[in-house]
C-alpha cells in the first residue's frame, strides 16, 4: 500500500526535475526520496520515471497519475486543516448580510481576506437593504449584517455603531430642479422621486417617497441610473454618486432644510442564536475597521 509521504516525494521529484532538488525542497537525504518513488512504483506495480538519463522523466504511466497524486495531497491538506479547525472551534459556516449600498471594492476585499485567514470556513455574502438584512439577522439566517440604523432593537441580536455614511439628493443636469437654489420639500414633491425600497416594501426613513409621482427600485445603484437617465431625483449614498456628479450625469441638489446632505449611522448586528467563534470575530474586526474609514464627520 503507497504512502502519503510517498505521494509527497513523486510530485516533488516531478515540481523540482530531479531527486537531488526536491531532496533539498525536503531536507531530506536523495536515497531517501529515491526510496520513497521507488516503494510507490512497487505498491502501484507502475514506472513513474524513466531513470536512463541524468535528470528522472515521467513515463507515460507517470504522468497519468501525477495529477491524481496532487489531487490527493491536496485533499490530505484539506483534511489535515479541517482537522485544525475544529481543534479551534473555527465555524464551519459563516453567513454575512450587506447593505447594497455600503458593498464597494475596498470592503470586499477586507472580507475577501477572512478566506485566506480561514480556509476551511464557507462564508456566504449578501447584497440586500436594511430591511431584509435585519429580517435575515433576527430569524437566524444570517450571522452578521451590515445595516443603517433606525435606533430600533431587534431581538436575539447585538449591535455596534460603526461608522456613518452622507445621503446627497441628485437629479439630471438637465431636470427643472436642478439649476433652482434652496430648494424646499414642497419643490421636491412637485416632481417624480425614484426611491430604494426593500423586497418587503420598506423604505429607508430618511429616504422614503413624499412626491405625489414615484418609482422604486431594489437597489441604489439603480436609482443612480434611472436618475441619470433624467426620471426623476433621488437620494443616494454620496460615494456611490461621486462619479456621477464627476462625470456630469448627475447634480446635486441646492436643499435648504439639508445643505450638506443626510448623515446617517451604519451598525454591524450579530445574532445570539449561534455561538460566536474565531472567524467571525475576525470579521467583525475587518468590517469594523473598513467601515469606520467611511465616517465623514
Amino acid at each position: 500500500m503507497y504512502s502519503f509521504e510517498q505521494l509527497k516525494m513523486f510530485v516533488a521529484v516531478c515540481e523540482c526535475g530531479s531527486f537531488s532538488a526536491a531532496a533539498r525542497r525536503y531536507k531530506r537525504a536523495q536515497s531517501g526520496v529515491s526510496q520513497s518513488v521507488s516503494n510507490l512504483e512497487i505498491a502501484l506495480n507502475q514506472t513513474l520515471f524513466d531513470r536512463s538519463s541524468n535528470m528522472p522523466r515521467l513515463t507515460a504511466q507517470g504522468e497519468a497519475l501525477l495529477p491524481i497524486a496532487r489531487s490527493i495531497l491536496l485533499q490530505q491538506q484539506r483534511l489535515d486543516q479541517k482537522v485544525m479547525a475544529l481543534d479551534a472551534d473555527e465555524e464551519h459556516e459563516l453567513v454575512v448580510a450587506i447593505e447594497e449600498s455600503l458593498l464597494e471594492p475596498e470592503l470586499i476585499s477586507q472580507v475577501v481576506a477572512i478566506g485566506e485567514q480561514h480556509p476551511m470556513t464557507n462564508i456566504e455574502l449578501i447584497s440586500a437593504s436594511t430591511f431584509d438584512i435585519k429580517a435575515m439577522v433576527s430569524e437566524g439566517r444570517a450571522h452578521v449584517g451590515v445595516v443603517y440604523s433606525d435606533g430600533k432593537m431587534l431581538e436575539d441580536t447585538e449591535f455596534a455603531t460603526v461608522g456613518y455614511n452622507r445621503f446627497l439628493t441628485l437629479a439630471a443636469p438637465q431636470h427643472p430642479l436642478a439649476d433652482k437654489v434652496a430648494l424646499k420639500d414642497s419643490d421636491l414633491r412637485n416632481y417624480r422621486q425614484v426611491v430604494q425600497r426593500s423586497s418587503s416594501g420598506k423604505e429607508l426613513w430618511f429616504s422614503y417617497a413624499i412626491s405625489t409621482q414615484v418609482w422604486y427600485a431594489n437597489n441604489h445603484q439603480l436609482l443612480l441610473e434611472l436618475a441619470a437617465q433624467g426620471l426623476g431625483w433621488v437620494i443616494v449614498p454620496e460615494r456611490l454618486a461621486a462619479p456621477y456628479v464627476e462625470q456630469g450625469k448627475l447634480v446635486v441638489l441646492d436643499l435648504a432644510f439639508e445643505p450638506d446632505g443626510w448623515l446617517t449611522t451604519v451598525d454591524v448586528i450579530q445574532t445570539r442564536r449561534y455561538t460566536e467563534g474565531p472567524v467571525r470575530q475576525a470579521l467583525l474586526h475587518i468590517l469594523e475597521k473598513a467601515l469606520a474609514s467611511k465616517q465623514r464627520l
